[in-house]
């Protein structure tokens, strides 16, 4: 965008326009303004939920709730008239559907409802989507055009990265997501950690890197959900969220296509970076649907000092 928009101009520009300014590919810019308002449908339907379980499993054996099938509904339904979309991915669905004609430019991954677990105690929950051209069974680095993910707490706001910077939009009044941050840039160390798993699981080697983040100062910001953690990281400008190999669960818990991907990619477009432990996350190539991977995302400092730590002949 050239030398950027001033900080007068930036509260008139919507996400429409930014990403003209930004010189995102015509197509894709369509794509992720649809999706954008597909979060419209999806928080409407969070704040009239009645927050029950929906009485079914996902294919990994967890409680869906309500929310969970409803967004998945809202993302399936509305991308397969979108014109652009020739395969969806969902952590709602055990395969890659095809929605599209076939001839469509772009695969969407979506992991619908983030967190909806911590509906009932009011706390945020989001969306996380990824982009993706040719196929989904490679490398995030060779696969991902675009990500984004949508936050429904006090603000709904949205990030996005076209490969172009970060950068975030609150939802105003008047329904429109108008630019709030645009070139979101993460400091090389931060202050703050979030850490995923139960003490009692964690590794010694992931123990005594956890012991230094503490011994150095940093505080500990944990809401126990993906997006608002990785939201506090990136809107604070620094820090770490970590969810680890664990004793009995070497793969950790989150999706490397689904949840680890999208944030990766709108991370490193912010200056920071994300591991396994060992591997680039986004070079981590994906072999299945529900894969899994250990993540530590945030800033670099952060993130390089976990070599320190973790020993290669630990991780399986």
């Amino acid at each position: 965008m050239g030398e950027g928009i001033n900080d007068y101009t930036q509260f008139c520009v919507d996400l429409r326009r930014h990403m003209w300014l930004a010189g995102v590919d015509q197509e894709l810019r369509r794509l992720i303004w649809q999706i954008a308002v597909m979060g419209k449908y999806i928080s409407a339907k969070i704040y009239e939920s009645n927050r029950k379980l929906a009485g079914f499993k996902n294919i990994y054996g967890e409680e869906q709730l309500t929310l969970d099938r409803g967004a998945d509904e809202i993302l399936k339904n509305q991308l397969q008239y979108s014109g652009f979309v020739r395969d969806y991915a969902s952590e709602e669905q055990d395969s890659v559907m095809r929605i599209g004609k076939g001839d469509e430019k772009f695969i969407v991954t979506a992991d619908p409802l983030d967190g909806s677990s911590l509906v009932d105690t009011n706390l945020s929950i989001g969306t996380i989507i990824g982009i993706h051209k040719d196929s989904v069974f490679d490398e995030g680095r060779n696969t991902l055009v675009a990500a984004l993910y949508i936050t429904y707490g006090p603000l709904i706001t949205m990030v996005y990265s076209a490969g172009k910077g970060t950068h975030e939009f609150v939802l105003n009044r008047e329904g429109e997501y108008v630019l709030s941050e645009e070139n979101i840039v993460l400091k090389d160390k931060g202050s703050i950690y979030s850490p995923g798993g139960m003490h009692k699981d964690w590794t010694p080697e992931h123990l005594q890197y956890i012991e230094f983040l503490e011994n150095s100062g940093y505080k500990l910001r944990y809401s126990g959900g993906f997006v608002p953690d990785i939201n506090q990281v990136l809107i604070k400008k620094g820090g770490l969220f970590t969810y680890p190999a664990l004793k009995n669960s070497p793969r950790g818990k989150l999706r490397l296509l689904f949840e680890l991907q999208p944030m990766s990619f709108i991370i490193e477009q912010a200056g920071g970076r994300a591991t396994d432990g060992y591997r680039d996350i986004l070079s981590v190539p994906v072999t299945e649907l529900g894969q899994r991977s250990p993540v530590y995302i945030g800033s670099r400092f952060e993130v390089d000092k976990v070599k320190d730590y973790l020993k290669w002949d630990n991780f399986l």
